[in-house]
């Protein structure tokens, strides 16, 4: 029988190694985060809402360890698709993301892809960052979108697409 003091240190235990298995991830949970949501606070809050509901559902997580990115790449998906949900989100100033650093054209350059993703669906902005600013393989990314991988290649398709297009506008308009 275990006395109260060893089943604290049994579940503050397992707490840490919880958490260890889900701190490689932060990294990208952050970055994809950002990709979504286009602000770094929102991005932290969204993290941290979903680390919280991947370590409490972690415990039930019955898959491949090999599959752990992709279920909490998910699960920090839906908490920023949730965030972006909510009523006062819409009317918060995004920042200009562009670095004092930078070469003007580069500036430019970034302004312009800036502005042909923002046109863009939720979605297809989603699959462009989970395989092109993360470089999830199209495995994973049809895992984290929950759908075939034919269809996450499909998605990916059909954005460059828009996206191209988009860039040929603003290409056209100067």
């Amino acid at each position: 029988m275990f006395a109260v003091d060893d089943l604290d240190g049994v579940c503050e235990g397992r707490r840490e190694a919880m958490s260890r298995r889900l701190e490689p991830l932060l990294d990208p949970g952050y970055r994809l985060a950002f990709t979504i949501l286009r602000r770094r606070e929102a991005a932290e809050d969204a993290l941290q809402d979903a680390c919280f509901n991947a370590l409490r559902a972690l415990p039930r997580f019955r898959g491949d360890p090999g599959r752990l990115r992709a279920w909490f790449l998910t699960i920090v998906a839906n908490q920023c698709r949730s965030q972006l949900r909510r009523p006062f989100f819409g009317w918060l100033p995004l920042p200009d993301l562009a670095g004092k650093d930078d070469h003007a054209n580069d500036v430019a350059v970034r302004h312009d892809l800036g502005q042909a993703l923002t046109v863009l669906r939720g979605d297809q902005r989603l699959v462009l960052a989970l395989f092109y600013y993360m470089d999830l393989p199209l495995a994973e990314v049809a895992q984290v979108l929950g759908v075939s991988e034919a269809a996450a290649r499909s998605r990916l398709y059909r954005a460059v697409g828009q996206l191209r297009e988009r860039l040929r506008e603003v290409e056209g308009d100067k």
